[in-house]
Parts: structure tokens; C-alpha cells; sequence
């Protein structure tokens, strides 16, 4: 029971007013969500993988002897955050928690700009990582394809306050 008040403490954090809304279990239940689920899964495990090989090229890089930017560490940094983030929305949004679906499909339309624009910016970050935000914006706009496609939609109607 201490995990769960412990969750229920991170969810009202992060869902607000609308933390304990959750959406009828049938609708969870449906082979088409079950297969979203699936597919959004793989998609934020390869976000990962991709974090954490960014991490260990730029270790690879500066063992080496080259110089690795002050912005490549931050930006491994801040991505691994985000995912571990991602996956904890997606986790309560799998359990049926509306903030978490909504949380999670709301990071998945900002991250993409955010990160094309930051590649954008000329010389902040090596081809490699240019190349990797590119990959990383696919990616999460690929989740947000599944999150706001009619089926997820219906399933996570917004309640009524």
C-alpha cells in the first residue's frame, strides 16, 4: 500500500485536478488499443536505446581525446529525463489514468518541435547528434501518430469536469 500512496502522491503532481480520472476498462481492453500500446512500447524502448547510445557515442568521442560540447552532454542528459518521463505518463495511461494519456500525447507534439529547432540552431551540436535529434523527432512523432488517432482518442475521451 506505501507504493501506491507514493503513485498516487506523483500522479497528483503530475496530472493536477484531474489525477484520479480514469477511463472505463473496456476501452483498454480493445485489440486495437492493446496493439497501440504495443507498438507505442517499442517506439519509446527505441527512444531509449537511442538516449542512452547518444551517451555512450559522446563517451566514445571524448575518451578518444576530442572535445565533446557542453550542449551534447546536456542535451543526453535532458532526452534520458524525458524518456524515463514518457514512460512513467505511459505507464499510468495503460492503467486507464486520463492525465497520463493526455500528458503523454501533449510531450510527444512539443518534443519533436522543440528538438528540430534546437538542430536547426547552426553549430550548436555535431552532425552526429543532429542526425540523432532527427531520428529522436521521427520517432516521438510516430507515438503521437498513435496517441491521436481516432481509436486512442475515443478511448481517452475527455470527461467532464
Amino acid at each position: 500500500m506505501p507504493m501506491e500512496n507514493m503513485l498516487a502522491k506523483i500522479d497528483r503532481l503530475a496530472g493536477g485536478r484531474k489525477a484520479g480520472i480514469v477511463v472505463p476498462a473496456e476501452g483498454l481492453k480493445h485489440p486495437r488499443t492493446k496493439r497501440a500500446f504495443a507498438w507505442i512500447t517499442w517506439l519509446l524502448v527505441f527512444e531509449l536505446a537511442l538516449g542512452f547510445g547518444a551517451v555512450v557515442f559522446a563517451m566514445l568521442i571524448a575518451t578518444a581525446g576530442e572535445s565533446v560540447p557542453f550542449a551534447v552532454w546536456m542535451r543526453t542528459i535532458v532526452v534520458l529525463g524525458m524518456t524515463v518521463t514518457l514512460f512513467y505518463f505511459f505507464w499510468r495511461a495503460t492503467k486507464g489514468f486520463y492525465w497520463g494519456y493526455q500528458r503523454l500525447r501533449l510531450f510527444t507534439q512539443i518534443f519533436p518541435v522543440i528538438t528540430l529547432v534546437m538542430a536547426a540552431i547552426p553549430g550548436l551540436y555535431p552532425v552526429w547528434m543532429i542526425t540523432e535529434q532527427i531520428v529522436f523527432s521521427l520517432v516521438m512523432i510516430g507515438v503521437g501518430d498513435f496517441l491521436t488517432g481516432d481509436h486512442l482518442r475515443e478511448v481517452f475521451r475527455k470527461p467532464h469536469d
